[in-house]
């Protein structure tokens, strides 16, 4: 019996965004599901407590709940957190670093360092 794949999520506003990184993900035998807000994330994971990612992609701006709301939500439940942003507030950053985001990846990202990074997330290993 073969391990199961890697199952990521994919929470971003912008549907273009989510897709490309389905498909990119998905091309390198990864599991992926988008959502297009942090809520509609949020209300599934309520719902359905078998539901659970290897990993979460976060964009930081959104409508309704943001990105960072998100994480504080998933606090303590040791899916790692990736982050991804046109926005690079050093702030923000500094903030969803300390409280415990894996990594932070400023759009557009090169797609080998993104692969590197979600690898190295699902590994339980700090990005280089």
């Amino acid at each position: 019996m073969g391990k199961l794949k890697p199952f990521v999520v994919v929470v971003d506003d912008d549907e273009s965004v989510s897709r490309a990184i389905k498909r990119l993900l998905r091309s390198i035998g990864i599991a992926a599901e988008t959502f297009a807000s942090g809520d509609a994330f949020l209300d599934v994971l309520a719902s359905m407590p078998s539901y659970r990612p290897d990993c979460v992609i976060l964009d930081v701006q959104m409508p309704g709940i943001n990105g960072l709301e998100v994480q504080r939500r998933l606090s303590g439940n040791g899916m790692p957190v990736i982050f991804i942003t046109a926005h690079d507030e050093i702030g923000v950053r500094e903030h969803a670093l300390a409280a415990g985001a894996v990594a932070w990846l400023r759009k557009p990202f090169n797609d080998e360092l993104f692969v590197k990074t979600v690898r190295a997330a699902l590994d339980g290993v700090p990005p280089v």
